[in-house]
């Protein structure tokens, strides 16, 4: 695959956030090990499916914060955004049901979440807003690298592997809009201030992801009776090995402390636009 295209413009002018009202897996079963039989693997994507309720929830009442007065295209990219959000919601609460009839309790892991963003929720308006703009771009970059290497679905149930699909191509067609609406909202700090914050807050929301997600994946993994050495060498060697996606993000992510950053100094719609292309007989 080539590889992005390097802009100098921020958001691309031509852009479009196209919410794509789909459903998944309505109708069959989820099998419980649906990634290939991989137990590891079901339990990373099930502990990221949990998260995403309460969290699209944050993400967007965070930036609708900063919607009056944003300036066009910027306030009706918010509403996209949040359409798309509330929608990927819907979905992964429909995943995260089949999960638990295929045996899960995922409660403690919806628990983590909440305590999270309840502890987030108590600071102010912009600490909010930099923590999704934050999450915004770890979330681009993984979704960026599930459609850019097929190895990361490959033997997954189907319908399953649609839906991530489907989010992942969604979440690169809105990966500007946090930190759009974040560089709104403090366009009069000095850019010292702006970096320091953004520093800050990126380092403080990896390690809650990392560790979080870790934790979530290992407890799942309990519940199929899998521990020790077994459930962690299982999982750190998907996370950071093979296929290793935690792995090949670092670079994205260090991109996010550079001078100049953007989301869209990478320019990956081919991933959109391989997504969205007819099926071809």
């Amino acid at each position: 695959m080539n590889a992005p295209t390097r802009i100098t413009a921020p958001t691309p002018p031509d852009l479009s956030i196209t919410p794509r009202d789909r459903r998944f897996g309505r109708s069959d079963a989820t099998p419980r090990w649906w990634h290939g039989g991989n137990p590891a693997a079901s339990a990373l994507y099930n502990a990221l499916s949990a998260t995403f309720p309460l969290g699209e929830a944050f993400f967007v009442d965070s930036v609708r914060k900063f919607r009056d007065g944003a300036p066009e295209p910027l306030a009706s990219e918010i509403r996209a955004f949040t359409t798309q959000e509330v929608i990927h919601s819907r979905e992964h609460l429909a995943f995260n049901r089949r999960a638990v009839d295929a045996g899960y309790d995922l409660k403690p892991l919806e628990d983590r979440v909440a305590a999270r963003l309840d502890l987030t929720k108590s600071r102010s308006p912009i600490v909010n807003l930099a923590a999704t703009m934050a999450l915004e771009h770890f979330t681009a970059i993984l979704a960026h690298e599930l459609l850019a290497d097929p190895r990361h679905l490959a033997g997954a149930d189907a319908e399953t592997a649609a839906l991530w699909r489907w989010h992942a191509t969604e979440e690169i067609e809105h990966k500007g809009v946090a930190y759009d609406t974040w560089l709104h909202a403090t366009k009069a700090w000095p850019r010292g201030k702006r970096w320091k914050v953004k520093f800050m807050v990126m380092l403080l929301v990896t390690h809650n992801f990392v560790v979080d997600r870790t934790a979530g994946s290992l407890e799942l993994l309990r519940q199929d009776g899998i521990t020790g050495f077994k459930a962690w060498s299982s999982l750190l060697w998907y996370m950071w090995i093979r296929p290793g996606m935690m792995r090949k993000v670092f670079s994205a992510w260090v991109h996010f402390f550079l001078p100049g950053f953007h989301p869209w100094n990478e320019d990956d719609r081919a991933l959109i636009a391989q997504y969205d292309a007819p099926v071809v007989a």
